[in-house]
């Protein structure tokens, strides 16, 4: 009787976690940042696990054991190539929707509201208007200055000097000092028009 239940809410299960999935990876990632391989992989990824946790919920297997079980399949999904935060964000949040989703127990309609809330507050923090005048991007510079340990606050107004914008911070992620290259994730305040 009970896997009966479990069976005839499946479907609707899968629709509300597919609905919120595209919502989310295409209506607001993908319109975006135009990133194809995240996309593909962030709504393979949300079905497989939708089918994995549907399985596993209707045999005799731990939440804790499910959410280890796919920890360990993020890692080794995700190690082979470094990701942004934002990219590894939007990518949790696919697979957070297909865990919501996909929990029998749980009221069809709660999971539908929590689903919403998620892509609410995705629309809402991501939402290109609020940091716009703020933004980021790596760069590798040809050669290490002396001070670039020691003077922060000479290292960003050469910074800005170089790039014609207001860096407001910058983190040195690489220093090269067989070839002289310095990498940096820069943080800069866009220029108003």
């Amino acid at each position: 009787m009970i896997e009966m239940l479990l069976l005839s809410e499946t479907p609707l299960r899968f629709g509300i976690n597919v609905s919120a999935m595209v919502a989310l990876v295409f209506g607001l990632y993908y319109r975006r940042y135009r990133d194809k391989e995240l996309v593909t992989a962030a709504s393979l990824f949300n079905i497989f696990a939708f089918g994995v946790l549907s399985i596993l919920s209707a045999v005799e297997f731990s939440l804790a054991a499910g959410f280890g079980l796919f920890a360990i399949l993020a890692l080794f999904t995700l190690r082979s190539e470094q990701i942004s935060k934002v990219e590894i964000t939007y990518f949790f949040g696919s697979v957070s929707i297909a865990v919501i989703c996909a929990i029998p127990g749980t009221d069809l309609v709660l999971a539908s509201a929590v689903a919403a809330l998620v892509l609410i507050g995705a629309w809402i923090f991501d939402h290109p208007a609020i940091l716009a005048s703020s933004d980021g991007v790596k760069i590798t510079l040809d050669k290490i200055d002396h001070d670039a340990l020691s003077n922060p606050v000479k290292r960003r107004a050469d910074l800005s000097a170089r790039l014609g914008v207001d860096v407001m911070s910058y983190q040195i992620t690489a220093l090269d000092y067989i070839n002289d290259m310095a990498r940096l994730n820069v943080f800069f305040r866009k220029p108003r028009a």
